[in-house]
């Protein structure tokens, strides 16, 4: 068995401070690597040791896989846990930690390469006859050729890039004669945005859930999926609630999906811990949309539900440990809600509101996690991603994690920069939430106008009697009706004379 003996969390923020615990608690000591804009933050006085490596901008900082190796050799380090986003899914970059000798909390370079490029991943999951949505496998630059294989698919259709995420370098294109047009951007968007011009056609699934499947594989051919995550309440394409498990999926389908999830881990022999992302339609058909080869923003809910810390199960693969616990050993205990909470402004198009921390004050009681990474007083900075926690609520089944998350986020204290918060609680409450109806168009269905957020909050208390009682099942309240108008499909709410 590999020795870990000092792990530095090549990351920032939250999840480097969620990482260090963990690892503390493992008897691991920790090295913090931090920009300029980030000397003042938790993770860096939480860390056994720590090093400033740059300016804020993240390509003079957290970028820099060659410095942040050359830290590691200079202070004995053991391993890299990457947490995610920055260097977490580069495999060149982990190509050169393996070369230089110390261990990467992750999969191989080779498994993050063929899971990277959403077509080569289409490929090599073929031989497992993983479920997949209609379209083509390969790339498509042809536009005549791209018409005809559009025209056998049906419209509406997606184009995709192949290197894309966060919805860029994706057109939906409704028609024929608007395709030309939508495919040209596409392109032109992958290509500045990733590099890589190439772009995919797919039939647009129109009403899609966002499911995804946790799973852990060992070095010994071990491979156990942990359930499912809800992730469909989406803005920008990019996740602001998640829950699990889901309240849509039958238990039936659950383990279809997480068997399938093993199948992708096991077509690119991978190990660690990894998520496998599927599109499902109204009849819970489910169809195979990427992996994502590293930790999840919301992996704190597969944690609520399983009991189990992902972190550690991360390090112990790394060190060569089997799994401690086989398929049949996993089991589901209550329910958990994540919700984001980012320094946005949802009245504005879910603006970034960068600015000071005036009042910071967390939530606690019982069931309530709070994920995060920053203090009363502090800026937050510009340069980086403008979450400043996530909140996340356990409880006995759904209805006690939506009341207590809902609870949590009233005694969130926030001032001085504009959040999410007052989204996340209209959404969690809505109706569309509570019996799971709702799919990735939630805010383009439910908050086409954002001034609904001032008519919740104005009734806010007869609001939340109304869901208390449709959660527990009693006789709803005479003094308030909702319903959706046909109009702008918002929630509206109206006193009844």
């Amino acid at each position: 068995m590999k020795q870990i003996n000092k792990v530095l969390v090549a990351n920032r923020g939250e999840i480097a401070l969620r990482i260090m615990r963990s690892l503390k608690e493992m008897g691991i000591k920790t090295v913090a690597i931090f920009s300029e804009a980030d000397r003042k933050a938790p993770f860096v006085r939480y860390a056994d040791e720590a090093v400033l490596i740059g300016q804020p901008p993240s390509n003079q900082s957290y970028l820099l896989g060659d410095k942040i190796i050359s830290i590691c050799k200079e202070l004995n380090v053991d391993a890299i846990h990457p947490g995610y986003g920055f260097l977490s899914e580069n495999a060149s970059f982990v190509e050169k930690v393996d070369e230089s000798g110390i261990i990467f909390i992750g999969p191989s370079p080779k498994s993050i390469e063929l899971m990277g490029d959403k077509l080569t991943a289409k490929q090599t999951v073929k031989a497992y006859d993983i479920p997949m949505v209609p379209g083509t496998d390969e790339e498509i630059t042809d536009i005549e050729e791209a018409k005809k294989i559009a025209n056998e698919i049906g419209f509406p259709i997606l184009i995709k890039a192949s290197a894309g995420g966060g919805g860029k370098g994706m057109r939906i294109v409704e028609n024929p004669e608007e395709f030309e047009d939508q495919m040209k951007r596409a392109v032109s968007e992958a290509i500045s945005s990733f590099g890589n011009g190439a772009v995919f056609i797919e039939k647009y699934v129109g009403s899609p859930k966002h499911i995804e499947i946790q799973i852990l594989a060992d070095t010994h051919g071990n491979t156990v999926h942990l359930f499912d995550r809800e992730c469909s309440i989406q803005r920008r394409h990019q996740k602001v609630i998640e829950e699990a498990p889901s309240a849509f999926v039958t238990d039936e389908v659950r383990a279809k999906m997480g068997e399938a999830a093993c199948d992708v881990a096991r077509s690119c022999n991978y190990y660690g811990a990894g998520t496998v992302e599927f599109l499902m339609d109204e009849h819970q058909n489910f169809y195979f949309l990427e992996m994502n080869t590293r930790l999840q923003v919301e992996h704190p809910v597969t944690e609520m539900i399983t009991g189990l810390d992902l972190v550690k199960e991360q390090v112990k693969i790394a060190r060569g440990e089997e799994l401690s616990f086989k398929q049949e050993d996993l089991s589901i205990n209550g329910h958990a809600i994540e919700a984001r909470v980012y320094a946005e402004d949802p009245k504005n198009n879910f603006l970034p509101d960068i600015g000071k921390l005036s009042t910071y004050k967390i939530p606690r009681g019982q069931g309530i996690r709070v994920d995060d990474g920053l203090e009363e007083g502090m800026e937050i900075p510009i340069y980086y991603d403008p979450m400043i926690a996530k909140l996340v609520a356990y409880g006995k089944d759904r209805s006690e994690a939506i009341i207590r998350l809902t609870q949590a986020i009233d005694e969130y204290e926030i001032t001085g920069v504009k959040t999410t918060m007052d989204f996340c609680k209209y959404a969690i409450n809505h109706p569309s939430f509570v019996d799971a109806s709702f799919d990735t168009h939630f805010v383009k269905h439910h908050f086409a106008d954002p001034s609904i957020l001032d008519q919740y909050n104005d009734n806010e208390e007869l609001i939340a009697a109304l869901i208390a009682t449709k959660l527990i099942g009693k006789k709803a309240p005479s003094t308030l009706k909702i319903q959706e108008t046909n109009s702008k499909n918002n929630w509206k709410t109206n006193r009844i004379k």
